[in-house]
Formats: structure tokens, C-alpha cells, sequence
């Protein structure tokens, strides 16, 4: 079947709202077939609407072909090149259909001490379950989040019966500070990190604008993966430090397999939405090449003014909406063992 070089108009596109939120493939080949994706592995042949996917995120052994970008891309689909499972984020690209709303409402808030603080609090509010928060300063919010996270490892030791003598953590190396379940806790903490940041750069928002954190490129990311430790990589480095599973290998592996029976990729997906967007707060359907307007905000692109046009009354901002579904596709187990010669 000869390649339709199809390229989608941006009108023609699904609301990202109604889109699925993520498609993770591995130990798989990714091609085009027409509009669609098609993921082939020795077990099944799985055709993926482009335009029906958010993000979608190329684990181990996941070859795709030039063709295959390109539809994504024109779909604005972005497409993050990821570790087992979302573990480990290394690269991505972005199709050029995103709608910015997300992101505009993300510098907003940050850039404003009071809603930059109400972010703040909200994040503690999801880490503090029934505690008010909502008078708390940063630098009390600070105090009681360590006070929380001492009684946590306490209590992780307590269950599991591994000493806990104190946090130690070197920067750029989860191997090389501490006891075993430190070093265990650095590279699940690593491996959770990637994972935030392949969902945070597939909503189109910013890595590096945190609300918590601050001054590095991946600040949001910090931000976002301290709201679960305490329930996965907490706990998970105490399991395997008691298993004498100590390896970073060990640690990433086993968060992989808590995110895959948790689906937590949705999850991220509906807290960053919710911290950036609460209720109350309208974020309208997308509006495609839009021009700023110190007047009225935004006005319509493409468009000769020149001419003389008017300017609209009111203008409106882009749909920064991304579906809560995950769908994995992954390919059976490659066969490790020589290659049979032929007869």
C-alpha cells in the first residue's frame, strides 16, 4: 500500500481532552500506515489513531521509522523516548498542534507570589491528608514536610526491620552516599523523577518551572515526584533493602512494575491538571495560531492586518486538556538465546 503523506490541519484534530493520555511501547516496531500508527511485535499488530494519542513514550527495544515521527508530529502527538516503563526520561519532541494554555497558566501562577504560594499549599494539602495547610508559610510548610518525612522512615524501618540511622544523598550519583536502602532510595527517587518528566513534557508544561522548588531545569519535576515518595519509593527501597535487593537496577525495575499495577502515569496526568487548573478555573477550547494583544489578550494569526481588520472584543486561550487513559503495548520477551544457523 503506497504512504499517504498525510498532514493533519490543525481544526482537524481531536481535542486533546479527548485524546488518550499516553501510549507506552516496547520491545516493539513503530511504522504509518495512512493516518495511523501501527505498533508491530511477534505477539500483535495494534493500530493507534495519531490524533487520538496525547503522548506517546518509546520504551526498550522500540524502533520507529521516519514516517512514523512525522504523522506523530503533524497529529501533535508529542512523543518522549523513555526507560522501562517511564523510568528514565531521555529525550522528546513536541508536534507542532500543542496548544500553550497549560503552560501560560503554569508562568502565571508562578510568577505571582500569591498564587504561586496557593500552588504551594495545595501540594502540601495532597502530602498532608487532612491537615490545614491553608495559612501555612513556605518556610513552615518546610518544617512540617520533614518532620513528616523523619516519622515516615522511621516507621518504613520499623515495618521492615532495616536500621535507618539518616538520609544521605550525592547529587548525580544514586550509588554512591549511604547505606544500602539510601542508595536504594536515590535511584528509585531517580527513576520516579523520569517518569514525572515524561508526563509534565507531554501535558506541554514546563520542567523547569517549579512552585516548591526552584532554580533548576527540572524544578516542576522535583515538585511533582515529592508527592508520591511517600508511597512509592519510600517504601519500596525498605522492601528491597530487606529482600537484599540492592542494586539501582533493583530499585528501577521494581518501581517500573508498582507504576505499571497502579497506572500511575493517569494519575500524574489528573494532579498536575488539577494543581494548575483547579475547579472554578476555565481554560477554553483551543484557539490555533493565535497573536498577543496587550488590549485584549489575544487576537487571530494569520491574518494580514494590514488590511485593516478589526479587532476582536474578546479573545480566548488554548485547551490544555490531555485524557487520563494510559494503554501500554508491549512486545513479548526477545529471545536471548544464540542465533540458530541455518541448515
Amino acid at each position: 500500500m503506497a504512504d499517504i503523506w498525510w498532514k493533519a490541519h490543525p481544526h482537524d484534530l481531536h481535542r486533546l481532552a479527548d485524546r488518550v493520555s499516553s501510549v507506552y511501547v516496547e520491545r516493539s516496531h513503530i511504522d504509518r500506515d495512512e493516518n495511523a500508527v501501527v505498533v508491530i511485535n511477534k505477539r500483535e499488530t495494534v493500530r493507534v489513531p495519531a490524533a487520538m494519542v496525547a503522548v506517546m513514550l518509546l520504551g526498550p527495544g522500540t524502533r520507529v521509522t521516519h514516517g512514523a515521527i512525522n504523522l506523530l508530529a503533524d497529529s501533535g502527538t508529542t512523543v518522549c523516548w523513555v526507560g522501562e516503563q517511564g523510568v528514565r526520561m531521555y529525550a522528546s519532541g513536541i508536534g507542532p498542534s500543542r496548544g500553550a494554555a497549560l503552560l501560560n497558566r503554569q508562568a502565571w501562577l508562578v510568577s505571582r507570589t500569591k498564587e504561586r504560594l496557593a500552588v504551594a499549599r495545595n501540594m502540601y494539602r495532597m502530602r498532608f491528608p487532612g491537615e490545614d495547610v491553608g495559612s501555612a508559610t513556605m518556610r513552615q510548610l518546610r518544617g512540617r514536610e520533614g518532620a513528616r518525612l523523619r516519622k515516615l522512615y522511621q516507621a518504613e524501618s520499623r515495618r521492615t526491620g532495616v536500621p535507618w540511622s539518616g538520609r544521605e544523598y550525592k547529587a548525580g550519583d544514586a550509588n554512591a552516599a549511604g547505606d544500602d536502602v539510601n542508595r536504594l532510595l536515590s535511584a528509585a527517587n531517580a527513576a520516579l523523577y523520569g517518569i514525572c518528566h515524561a508526563v509534565i513534557t507531554g501535558l506541554g508544561t514546563s520542567p523547569g518551572l517549579g512552585f516548591v522548588h526552584t532554580g533548576l531545569a527540572t524544578s516542576f519535576v522535583l515538585d511533582i515526584a515529592d508527592l508520591y515518595k511517600a508511597e512509592y519509593t519510600i517504601p519500596l527501597a525498605f522492601d528491597l533493602a530487606k529482600q537484599g535487593l540492592t542494586e539501582e537496577r533493583d530499585a528501577r525495575l521494581g518501581l517500573r512494575d508498582r507504576i505499571a499495577e497502579d497506572k500511575l502515569l493517569g494519575r500524574i496526568v489528573r494532579d498536575i491538571k488539577s494543581l494548575l487548573s483547579p475547579d472554578g478555573v476555565d481554560i477554553p477550547e483551543a484557539e490555533v495560531n493565535e497573536l498577543w494583544d496587550e488590549r485584549v489578550g489575544s487576537v487571530q494569526g494569520g491574518v494580514n492586518w494590514a488590511s485593516g481588520a478589526s479587532l476582536p472584543e474578546t479573545a480566548t486561550a488554548s485547551d490544555p486538556g490531555m485524557g487520563d487513559e494510559h494503554i501500554a503495548i508491549i512486545g513479548p520477551e526477545f529471545d536471548q538465546g544464540p542465533p540458530q544457523s541455518s541448515p
